[in-house]
């Protein structure tokens, strides 16, 4: 009979071997536009942050004490530079592990003339355990993350009890873990998880446990996309009490 990975890595261990854990994003290279990589050539020192043992100082970096929200996985940046613009007195950290995104993103935010707005081209949970200072965020946003629509596949899906506790370390009390996806399956998975935290408090007061979209999430052409094809689109709202 095979070991199951835990009690592999178990023994692993106990014999001295290093074995390197899963991360939930790998950095990836892409192919940079011409304009994406003049924006990060040009405009990084503005507005990119860069992952290390240094915990970000917030007044540090905006000057201000404004709350911080903090995105996973922002994309190509439209929706994030959207929302940045549209509330000035946030301040607004996106971390996306595809370089043309975090491209595209600073681009856009030097067109609109956004300034309250930092990207970091890294791992998620890295970051958030090596460089974001516990109760320092006011908002978490995770907009769309990968589905594992496979069922074997469900357990690398970023939103498991671990996770959303290193969230509720850097969650101000009263501060926002703000969900949304377009598969109903991960949607339940998430809604389930969430519900099982002690430290979380669900803001729907629908029986359904989901939200409707807020004004503040921007509606991207992709959720228009769905929404002509009957797709649904859920968004979960929790409080770290």
């Amino acid at each position: 009979m095979t070991d199951a990975p835990e009690d592999r890595l178990k023994m692993a261990q106990e014999k001295g071997r290093v074995i390197r854990e899963v991360k939930s994003f790998v950095t990836r290279q892409g192919r940079l536009t011409k304009g994406q990589q003049a924006a990060i050539d040009n405009y990084w020192k503005d507005y990119g942050l860069v992952a290390g043992d240094k915990v970000f100082d917030w007044f540090d970096i905006f000057a201000n004490q404004n709350p911080v929200v903090l995105e996973i996985g922002f994309g190509m940046g439209a929706s994030l530079v959207t929302m940045a613009k549209q509330e000035p007195e946030k301040n607004f950290v996106g971390i996306e592990v595809h370089e043309p995104g975090v491209g595209a993103c600073i681009k856009d935010a030097v067109e609109q003339g956004v300034t309250n707005l930092r990207v970091i081209n890294h791992d998620a949970v890295e970051v958030l355990k090596n460089n974001i200072s516990d109760a320092s965020l006011a908002t978490v946003q995770l907009f769309f993350p990968d589905p594992w629509h496979k069922k074997r596949h469900h357990k690398r899906r970023i939103v498991q009890p671990e996770f959303v506790q290193l969230l509720a370390q850097k969650l101000n009390t009263g501060g926002l873990f703000h969900m949304a996806t377009d598969w109903e399956n991960y949607a339940e998975h998430m809604l389930e998880v969430m519900s099982a935290q002690p430290n979380y408090n669900n803001v729907s007061n629908q029986e359904s446990g989901y939200m409707p979209r807020p004004d503040s999430r921007p509606l991207t052409k992709f959720e228009q996309r769905g929404h002509k094809l009957g797709h649904g689109v859920w968004d979960l709202m929790f409080v770290k009490a």
